[in-house]
């Protein structure tokens, strides 16, 4: 299976936020026509990326590749940063934190190229200063 398109992470990240959002609307997000949102949700369904539309991905399978990701801003710019992190189909969850760390950044990706894709989209976000990104191995036994 192909990696996903551009204009095909930026519909899976409008949809993570609203499965409900229109063809219209999804349209406006990606920045493509109409038809092309249609063809393109078409093809995510038809490859299996998008499973239901509750907006479950294959992002989620237990093989995925899953981190956290604390995050350092510059300045005043969280909710710019926040947004721009959102837009991201590998981000699963933000959180604001206190102490040292401004954020922490739940990621989840097919592969260890998606992961590392996403990790260099985060890094190169303005007003992200730092970061430190941890794998997450098997779950802790009870």
């Amino acid at each position: 299976m192909a990696e996903p398109t551009a204009t095909d992470r930026r519909l899976l990240a409008a949809l993570r936020d609203d499965a409900r959002a229109s063809i219209t609307e999804l349209a406006l997000i990606a920045g493509v026509s109409r038809t092309t949102v249609r063809s393109r949700l078409d093809g995510l369904v038809r490859e299996g990326r998008i499973r239901r539309f509750t907006i479950e991905t294959d992002l989620e399978d237990e093989d995925a590749v899953r981190a956290i990701t604390m995050v350092e801003l510059q300045g005043r710019m969280s909710r710019e940063v926040i947004r721009k992190l959102r837009a991201i189909p590998e981000v699963s969850a933000v959180h604001s934190t206190s102490g040292a760390w401004d954020l922490v950044v739940e990621l989840r990706a097919r592969s260890l190229a998606g992961f590392d894709r996403a990790l260099r989209e985060l890094r190169e976000i303005q007003g992200v200063s730092n970061s430190e990104t941890s794998l997450l191995l098997a779950r802790a036994p009870d």
